[in-house]
């Protein structure tokens, strides 16, 4: 079977395609892989080129990290680091995006959709902390709010109007060949769970330099081959696996994330030049979880993001236990700081969770052939 095409609106495509007729080419703008590998270099591109700029313009209206007294001392020399680069990272994901995919698509639109919500919550949180000196920024349950609105939404939409034929409330059960669980009436609540948890859990992560970028790009490498499995009739059926149609455009916007995870980790490698701040994370969590709610892998999260979970999980401990028996379970939370008050050096855990991030993608993709 052929990959699939784009059948309506894709700005590259209804420029380009039609000069098929005279120079075969062009033929190419109709292939989901071609269009996907050109918007991860289209990310990584505009990373490289405004990236500069945008860190340059943060400094001068002096939008820099406050670091915290009472977490590990080496970090006191990143104090008055740039902040909110999350804002390259919405460029180079939004754009290429735009450029690259069928715009037509009901998965790109609910993807941009809660990419930009996010990026914009995110956004008012970095500018309360940074610009208007409110050292928690926005309070929380605003920024709940938010979040829930977002999911509630969401939820509603793929309740009401699937963006396929087939997507129904279940969600697909790891390691089992066809069995599904279906959540019926509670779908909206576990969409906004998902979305919410997943997003909150890369805000946590993002606090050592390149550590949540290189994860998120690691966890987009193992979505974009599911989304792409999940759009292809032929793939599907032979891995088993629900088939969503129009679901594989989604491999375009994964790519976008790639792309933009290697541009920003130019800037935000050990020693960082610009902390993404709450605007790229609540933006990459909350996408990555959509991803996985749009293409049925919702319980796969667990896996693909191990590393955010066990962050996450780390501060729900710490907290829980404290307030229960006033015991410090970690040294600190969330968990990388655990590891560097055991002496560990920043670099050292960050290429360490890599790893386990790494490990955590290809089992990821190992699921679909052990079932």
């Amino acid at each position: 079977m052929r990959p699939q095409k784009i059948e309506k609106f894709n700005m590259f495509y209804h420029l380009l395609y039609p000069l098929s007729s005279s120079i075969s080419f062009f033929n190419i703008f109709r292939y989901i892989t071609f269009r996907a590998a050109y918007a991860t270099l289209t990310a990584l591109l505009l990373s490289l080129i405004f990236g500069p700029m945008i860190i340059r313009k943060l400094r001068e209206r002096k939008i820099a990290e406050k670091i915290r007294a009472e977490g590990p001392a080496t970090h006191l020399a990143k104090e008055g680091t740039p902040t909110m680069g999350g804002l390259i990272i919405l460029l180079s994901v939004v754009v290429p995006t735009v450029l690259w995919a069928d715009l037509t698509n009901p998965y790109i639109h609910l993807i941009l959709l809660t990419t930009i919500w996010l990026g914009l919550l995110g956004f008012m949180d970095d500018y309360l902390k940074a610009v208007k000196l409110k050292p928690k920024g926005m309070v929380g349950r605003k920024k709940l709010v938010g979040q829930t609105a977002l999911g509630v939404i969401l939820g509603i939409i793929l309740l009401l109007h699937p963006p396929s034929i087939n997507f129904g409330t279940t969600t697909e059960i790891p390691f089992f060949k066809n069995w599904v669980l279906d959540f019926g009436i509670f779908y909206i609540l576990f969409v906004w769970l998902v979305i919410t948890g997943s997003s909150n859990a890369v805000n946590l992560t993002d606090g050592l330099d390149g550590l949540a970028i290189g994860l998120i790009g690691l966890c987009a490498v193992a979505f974009a081959g599911l989304c792409y499995i999940t759009g292809r009739v032929d793939f599907s059926r032979y891995l088993a696996v629900t088939y969503l149609e129009g679901s594989g455009e989604l491999t375009i916007f994964c790519g976008a994330i790639i792309g933009a995870s290697l541009g920003f980790l130019w800037f935000n490698s050990h020693p960082a030049d610009v902390f993404m701040g709450d605007t790229g994370a609540l933006a990459l969590g909350g996408s990555l979880g959509l991803i996985a709610v749009l293409v049925k892998k919702e319980l796969l999260l667990v896996i693909v993001g191990g590393v955010f979970v066990a962050e996450a999980l780390s501060v729900i401990i710490q907290v829980f236990f404290y307030k229960w028996k006033k015991i410090r379970v970690f040294k600190m939370a969330p968990l990388h700081h655990h590891f560097e008050l055991l002496g560990w050096k920043e670099s050292k855990v960050v290429i360490r969770l890599w790893i386990i991030g790494a490990i955590c993608a290809l089992l990821t993709l190992s699921t679909l052939k052990i079932r």
